[in-house]
């Protein structure tokens, strides 16, 4: 049986599980309305209820130390501006922060439950300064600003520092305590060379920060730093990145994961003696660790590629699991699910490039492909359920989606395989995963498509710019048509992360010339379809219009839909239908056999 989109992006997600401080309820956030909202779960049983009722997508909860009272995040358009928001039992709102031009990014509340800290661009659009505000008068200040992007972590169990975090880059940063009397910041982490210091924890004195980082080696491991001495010392080092990093209530216990490929392994680890336990679960990502208040259950969000992003739960004590929220399940789709095989695959310098490679059910003959790429370039796709790539199965094409060099999640000199000017070895990855296609995944020559978003959105217009033969069709979402006109138009706080990466227009512009798609567009010989929210932030609409018109100027076939109330990422159900309809026509007429939908 053949079935529409509509059902595929009907499936809803749970994510942001926290426990009620009575853990007898569990508040989280579901799209179950078509719009990501705040809903709470009795443990008792029952359906959840829903509990927030705004107009624009809520974005994070989380509770005030030891209260009832929830804070909640939100922007507008998808425009990315979070505002935070005290939320009611009524569901009404009380305002905090209410500076819509500016971001505010949530860093917890002080134990006593009077305070919370922030961070903003207030200042200065480029800049992020720290900021705490007192909850009962809604007062705030700045209690520490800088030259750069700084953001608030948690703070010390007296009350008396606040963890602070300096972005260097995306994949380099330092993490210090604030006095918040004084204003100085010790800086705990200094350090040469890349390194990544991630959700840190403290112990129950506060002279131990517990922290993921890879300081020193090529993936993250489990690390102690000591307050006083700012020594570290290494707890679980493995050959794959740990991720996730929660801390039980009693400070007696910390959890975190494995991404082993993309897979995730639960991992429990006891301070008390170094022992490590493990729990089982269905492939997929596990992600969003949440301990109950008395340190017995651990709530988290599981998605994969058949098992749809829900909430599950596990007993810390007997290791059994159980599902929480059934917000994903939808038999008529879960019937058509498919698993991916891992693969790899030699590129043109030899390297190996890992991808997920689905094949569609009762397929025959030679398949029509889809080559999704995903964005970052600093991020890894793995097996998760994805609504329309699921879809696409469904109808006849195979899917395969690669972690190309500069992926993370394989080690950090792989992810700097592509940085600046080795930008286009990337690109090449693709053309490399074409001729394994070809040979080893019964691909149809002539009906292989690429699709990206983001980043992966200016990988499928370089592909298909500097090797046009290799395919039929190409679908940009939200990409990048040019390096120099995106640094120039992206937002200021983040053109300078983005340059770590990407080169910068007064070194590197040349190259950029050689390179932007937006300069080679004579050289495409396929259809194109382009989709884009005009409030996005992060890559600027025009990266989209100009590409498009300069191919209407060619009289070259494009497709383009823009979304007036999106941003970078389309977030409303019915935009979500209208973009993935359209995309799924695309393929139908381009490299696909159209099919009716009975559904």
């Amino acid at each position: 049986m053949t079935i529409g989109i509509q059902p595929f992006l009907h499936v809803r997600t749970a994510k942001k599980p926290i426990y009620h401080p009575d853990g007898n309820k569990i508040s989280f956030i579901t799209d179950y309305t078509g719009l990501p909202q705040v809903w709470e779960l009795s443990l008792k049983g029952g359906w959840p209820a829903q509990n927030s009722f705004t107009e624009e997508r809520i974005m994070f909860v989380s509770y005030i130390a030891g209260t009832s009272k929830r804070i909640i995040g939100m922007d507008a358009g998808v425009n990315e501006k979070q505002q935070l928001f005290l939320l009611n039992d009524d569901g009404t709102l009380v305002p905090l922060t209410d500076s819509p031009d500016h971001i505010h990014q949530y860093g917890g509340s002080s134990p006593d439950g009077k305070w919370i800290a922030w961070a903003s661009n207030r200042r200065n659009a480029a800049q992020f300064d720290i900021y705490i505000q007192n909850l009962e008068t809604v007062e705030f200040k700045k209690v520490f600003d800088g030259d750069g992007m700084y953001h608030a972590g948690k703070w010390s169990p007296d009350g008396q520092t606040l963890l602070v975090d300096r972005v260097n880059t995306n994949l380099d940063n330092d993490l210090g305590l604030l006095n918040l009397e004084s204003g100085e910041v010790s800086w705990l982490t200094l350090h040469e060379g890349e390194a990544k210091f991630e959700d840190p924890e403290f112990s129950k004195d506060g002279g131990t920060i517990y922290v993921l980082t890879n300081k020193g080696r090529e993936f993250s491991g489990l690390a102690a730093i000591t307050v006083a001495t700012k020594e570290m010392a290494w707890l679980d080092e493995r050959e794959w990145d740990l991720e996730g990093l929660a801390m039980s209530k009693d400070k007696n216990m910390l959890a975190y994961t494995v991404n082993a490929g993309g897979i995730s392994k639960g991992v429990l680890y006891h301070l008390a003696d170094g022992s490590i336990e493990t729990w089982e679960t269905p492939a997929g990502v596990i992600s969003e660790l949440s301990f109950s208040p008395d340190s017995k259950k651990l709530a988290y969000v599981l998605n994969g590629s058949t098992q749809p992003s829900d909430i599950w739960e596990l007993d810390v004590a007997t290791k059994n699991t159980k599902r929480l929220t059934f917000v994903s399940s939808l038999p008529v789709v879960e019937e058509q699910l498919v698993e991916p095989e891992l693969i790899t695959f030699n590129s043109f310098d030899g390297l190996e490039v890992p991808a997920f490679y689905y094949r569609p059910k009762n397929a025959e003959g030679k398949l029509p492909v889809v080559v999704f790429v995903h964005g970052g370039p600093e991020s890894q796709i793995r097996a998760v359920y994805n609504p329309f790539l699921q879809y696409f199965l469904s109808r006849g094409y195979a899917v395969c989606t690669p972690n190309v060099r500069g992926s993370t999640g394989y080690g950090k000199s792989y992810s700097h395989l592509d940085d600046v000017r080795k930008r286009m070895d990337s690109v090449k990855d693709l053309v490399s995963l074409v001729d394994w296609l070809k040979e080893n995944g019964n691909a149809d020559p002539d009906k292989i498509a690429v699709m990206g978003r983001s980043y992966g959105g200016f990988m499928v217009l370089a592909a298909i710019t500097h090797y046009p033969k290799l395919w039929a069709a190409a679908i940009d979402i939200v990409g990048i048509s040019s390096f120099k006109t995106f640094l120039e138009n992206t937002s200021v706080w983040r053109r300078k992360l983005r340059e770590a990466e990407y080169g910068s227009i007064e070194a590197d512009g040349d190259f950029f010339d050689e390179i932007d798609p937006l300069h080679r567009t004579k050289d495409i010989e396929c259809p194109v379809m382009m989709l884009h929210g005009a409030n996005d932030p992060r890559v600027p609409i025009e990266e989209t219009e100009q590409m498009v018109n300069d191919l209407k100027a060619r009289n070259h076939p494009v497709h383009y839909i823009r979304f007036e109330d999106e941003g970078h990422f389309f977030v409303k159900l019915q935009n979500n239908i209208t973009a993935y309809t359209g995309v799924a026509d695309f393929l139908d007429e381009h490299i696909g056999k159209a099919v009716t939908a009975v559904l």
